[in-house]
């Protein structure tokens, strides 16, 4: 997941609707079923779907009242200690 990217989508939320980016999810989630796509094509729409889902999530936190900053960095050290363990 790449923090500035999320930044992007969070933006792009808070500006149009979050709709828009689920329904994106489920767009790439059908593609990834195509059985000629080669593993790197996978690894990029995988990655895709990693920050779209990550963008949600800090929506989320920030709807609830969190500080966008606070949202990105609390997110991002969630995703960092998941990768630690």
């Amino acid at each position: 997941m790449k923090l500035p990217v999320i930044k992007q989508l969070t933006n792009f939320i808070e500006e149009n609707d979050e709709d828009f980016v689920i329904e994106t999810i489920e767009t790439l989630e059908n593609l990834t079923e195509v059985p000629s796509l080669k593993d790197e094509e996978l690894d990029v729409i995988g990655e895709l779907i990693s920050n779209m889902y990550g963008a949600l999530e800090v929506n989320k936190a920030i709807k609830e009242g969190t500080p966008r900053k606070e949202a990105l960095n609390g997110f991002m050290q969630r995703v960092m200690g998941a990768i630690d363990k």
